[in-house]
């Protein structure tokens, strides 16, 4: 059984691993979603200390 790290090769070199690196590719290059990304990781990364 291939472990997790060859798993995601694998899916990372299929078709369907390409078209889903290639639309977050485009999310990230889009500025309100970057904008939205920074927010929500700004959000998590502030209740790391109030738990």
């Amino acid at each position: 059984m291939p472990g997790m790290m060859e798993r995601i090769k694998q899916f990372a070199k299929s078709p369907q691993g390409r078209r889903t690196a290639e639309q977050a590719r485009r999310t990230a290059s889009d500025p309100r979603r970057r904008a939205q990304a920074q927010r929500l990781l700004g959000k998590f990364r502030g209740q790391r200390g109030h738990r």
